[in-house]
């Protein structure tokens, strides 16, 4: 199959800042909040995010790594924090690629269980193909693709790129 590039280092790293800036905008008033990445891609872009964050915000991050099995979002989900720990603080909830919506919705529910004084999403890529009535917040780039069409993103070393195949 053929890979077609449709973000490379340089445009991650603006989609990154961007989206940064639009979270402290969101956030302004909060001295904490938690930048929850879906493992594994999910949490390398939010950890990210965190970076980026902290060098223009004065709002403390809190990172949280969250475990779904993506092919059994009905299974529990775990999180690298207690509940008490992201209990009453804004949060962002972090994925790479937004697909069916499927991950990103399980996500959310499962942090709707603790009371959130404002819950948003964030995602790289978001393919517009959902399945649930799920939407990001923040994104870096809307990619209209067919059902065939896969999108992947690629953390590497100061060289990540996303690409359509």
């Amino acid at each position: 199959m053929s890979q077609n590039i449709i973000l490379n280092n340089q445009e991650i790293e603006h989609k990154i800042k961007r989206i940064a800036y639009q979270i402290y905008e969101t956030f302004v008033d909060e001295e904490e909040i938690v930048i929850a990445g879906i493992a594994t891609n999910g949490f390398i872009f939010a950890k990210k995010l965190a970076l980026a964050l902290e060098n223009i915000a004065p709002i403390k991050v809190i990172l949280c790594e969250v475990y779904i099995d993506k092919q059994n979002p009905n299974a529990p989900i775990t999180t690298s924090l207690t509940k008490e720990q992201y209990e009453n603080k804004g949060l962002v909830l972090v994925d790479d690629v937004l697909n069916s919506g499927t991950t990103l919705i399980y996500g959310v529910k499962h942090f709707l269980d603790v009371p959130l004084k404002k819950l948003k999403t964030a995602v790289l890529v978001d393919r517009n193909h959902k399945k649930y009535p799920v939407k990001a917040d923040f994104k870096g780039i809307s990619l209209s693709t067919s059902l065939l069409e896969h999108v992947q993103v690629v953390f590497e070393d100061h060289k990540d790129y996303a690409y359509l195949s």
